[in-house]
This record gives C-alpha cells, structure tokens and sequence, in this order.
C-alpha cells in the first residue's frame, strides 16, 4: 500500500498520522481489544500533530459512523439476498451480525475518516 502514501485514502486505511503518515494514531492496533479501542497518543511522535483538535473532537465521527454503518449493511444485504438468494429476515440477520462483527472496525474507520477532513499530508512533516 506504499504506492497510496501521501493520499488521504492511505491515511483512512492504514490510520496512520494524517499529516506525517509514518505512525498510527492508536496506541493499540487491534480494534477488537475493546478496552482500548479509543486509546491515543495526544500528539504524533514523529510530527508533532495534535490529534484531538478541541475537547470532545472525535463526537463528530458519530455521523461518519452512521454512512459507513449504512454502507456496511448495504453491501452485506446485497450479498445475501442477492448472490445468495436468502429470505428477507436472513438477510436482516446478517446485516445484523455484520454490524456486530465489524463494528470496531467501522468504529476506528470513522474516526481515521473524521480526522482527515481536518489535516493533510505534509512530506516535510518530522523532518528535521
């Protein structure tokens, strides 16, 4: 994926730095350890970026939740209700459980999302 650096597309998913894309944003990488899910640095260590603009920052990735919770559960009804041809209630259920099951994904993606719209990419960044 070395060929998208320097994009926000690489940015979003890889949630490394927006601005210097050299480290991630999170201190735990694996979404699914719940107990710290949220968990980050204040400030990127190799550029110096403050992550949290303004207290309570991250609310706004609530609503870039939602599309991508949306965009998650359309493709899972496609998939199950067309290529797979299940019944209306099977493919609400698996809707459900891809919810379920990539929930903390979408969760990190929302704010990998939320925190591009705000920074961009800087080749200089923690250079020194």
């Amino acid at each position: 994926m070395k060929f998208l650096k320097g994009t926000k597309l690489y940015s979003i998913l890889t949630g490394t730095c927006p601005v210097c894309q050299e480290e991630s944003i999170y201190k735990e990488p694996n979404p699914y350890k719940l107990g710290s899910i949220f968990k980050m640095p204040e400030r990127c260590s190799n550029c110096g970026t403050k992550y949290k603009i303004e207290p309570s920052f991250f609310f706004g990735a609530m609503y870039v939740s939602y599309a991508v919770g949306v965009a998650f559960a359309v493709a899972a009804f496609i998939i199950s209700y067309f290529f797979f041809g299940s019944t209306p209630f099977t493919a609400f259920l698996v809707i459900v459980a891809t919810l379920v099951v990539f929930g903390p994904i979408i969760m990190r993606l929302s704010r990998n999302i939320w925190i591009n719209f705000f920074f961009s990419y800087d080749s200089a960044a923690g250079k020194s």
